[in-house]
């Protein structure tokens, strides 16, 4: 292990999530192209060309391993394969609004290992290795130490998601105990988990590729991952992340529906 928590496997994920990164960041500030998948998400030609790049970076570093892709899907082996969000955040991005990242985790065996988080606009990058910690730009990351849902900043994503998966009550309770709450949503409201400048985040409707990297980030800076009922899973579509003291409390009001 390197330096600031680098390694081989996060080196070239870094490589990868800063060419990807340089690809998506040329489509942002000269225009581009949106479609729209089946489930009516928005997808850009940054995305696909962002995601080929990563796949070509991993690929000729780590030619045994595979991949799950947002956009690409499942190559190759899948019991060692990184899984990648090319553009986490694409209505930021077609909006232009700065809050979008390109995301890399490494899953070994149903274990997720490594993660890469990487804001080409603010140039902000972290990254985090099983059992050598969290990092962002350098410097180690630890969550807070606050450990009382009052005095607690709960960070969330779009509420209709939220009240759709069946959380709208839990939720509610939630907001109601604690000090303030941000709807950043995205990458940025676990990177601030993660830095200790929030204690909770909340987000429902995802992906597998939204959430490794978040996952392996949150538990190396200190804090507990599961999803909305306590499972330490990437595959159920919810997610909550915290600085580990307040977790059993968050749960306890999300789950009494």
């Amino acid at each position: 292990m390197r330096s600031g928590g680098v390694d081989r496997v996060l080196a070239v994920a870094i490589e990868a999530a800063r060419a990807a990164g340089e690809v998506a960041l040329g489509h942002y500030r000269s225009g581009l192209e949106v479609t729209l998948k089946p489930d009516l998400s928005p997808v850009t030609q940054a995305d696909r060309e962002a995601e080929k790049v990563i796949i070509e970076v991993l690929r000729s570093a780590f030619p045994d391993h595979g991949f799950l892709g947002e956009e690409l899907g499942a190559q190759g082996d899948q019991a060692v394969r990184w899984i990648i969000d090319p553009i986490d955040g694409t209505r930021n991005f077609v909006r232009g609004i700065p809050f979008w990242a390109t995301l890399i985790g490494l899953e070994e065996h149903g274990e997720v290992t490594a993660g890469v988080v990487y804001n080409p606009v603010t140039r902000e990058l972290l990254h985090a290795r099983r059992g050598a910690g969290a990092y962002a730009d350098g410097e180690r990351i630890r969550v807070s130490e606050v450990d009382d849902l009052s005095r607690a900043f709960l960070c969330h994503a779009s509420l209709n998601l939220l009240r759709a998966a069946g959380y709208w009550d839990g939720f509610v309770r939630l907001v109601d105990a604690t000090e303030r709450q941000r709807g950043f949503g995205e990458y940025y409201a676990y990177a601030l988990v993660a830095r200790g400048q929030a204690e909770i985040a909340v987000e429902a409707d995802l992906k597998p590729w939204d959430l490794a990297a978040i996952k392996i980030l949150t538990e190396e800076g200190g804090g507990r991952f599961t999803d909305l009922e306590g499972r330490p899973t990437i595959y159920s579509g919810t997610a909550l992340a915290s600085n580990g003291r307040l977790h059993e409390a968050a749960l306890a009001l999300l789950r009494n529906r």
